[in-house]
């Protein structure tokens, strides 16, 4: 990709302001695994391999690759600290450039303008405080799929866990994690590899789905 320092027009407003046979085919694409997600996607991997960067790709993407189908306008990634100012110096200016001015960990790929929101590891979700459940090293705390670092998935719900237990803004957390017991079919054993302060919400919302479904824990064995 060549330098380019201006940011592009983001990628969610020129979806927003298309016709309903654009939003179809780049939904085609994105559950196809193609289109403009998922080559910033795979050009990211390659660039953070190449530098030896390590990170963890998060939030919705991470939950599609875990096999639960909610399409997305961004992505999400966790990094040390380090690993942030390495990616400003290898990236910043070939390919990718701050989302908005002064912007120090948000980002845009300047062919597509898809937002790349960079979370260091350390940090609190949900409101800032903190609390027993961090962001942790990318290194220490993802899988492969696909050939990209993604979270792994109880590393996954236990941030959501965390951060919508503790943000009434980030209620939707709570609701991702639902959809991912129910999707995934998860079972209430997950917990134990929760943090003790986010396991009786797992198996809280965990009971509430037996309730909903109540055929989810009971299909026939061969």
């Amino acid at each position: 990709m060549s330098e380019v320092t201006e940011v592009p027009i983001p990628y969610e407003q020129r979806l927003r302001a298309s016709n309903v046979d654009f939003k179809l085919r780049e939904a085609d694409a994105y559950f196809g695994k193609r289109g403009p997600l998922h080559a910033v996607l795979r050009d990211l991997d390659r660039r953070l391999h190449e530098a030896d960067i390590p990170y963890a790709l998060l939030g919705a993407m991470a939950m599609h690759l875990h096999g639960h189908e909610r399409m997305t306008t961004d992505l999400d990634l966790l990094m040390t600290r380090e690993a942030i100012d390495k990616f400003k110096a290898h990236c910043v200016g070939r390919g990718y450039v701050p989302a908005f001015p002064g912007a120090r960990k948000a980002f845009r790929e300047t062919e597509h303008g898809v937002r790349i929101d960079i979370i260091a590891a350390g940090e609190f979700p949900g409101d800032g405080k903190a609390k027993p459940v961090s962001f942790p090293n990318p290194a220490q705390a993802s899988v492969l799929i696909d050939g990209i670092s993604v979270i792994s998935l109880p590393k996954l719900i236990e941030l959501k866990l965390a951060s919508g237990i503790s943000a009434t803004h980030r209620l939707k957390d709570l609701g991702d994690v639902t959809d991912l017991i129910r999707t995934l079919k998860l079972p209430a054993e997950l917990g134990e590899a929760l943090d003790p302060s986010v396991r009786e919400k797992y198996l809280e919302l965990w009971r509430a789905m037996q309730e909903d479904d109540p055929v989810h824990e009971r299909e026939p064995r061969s």
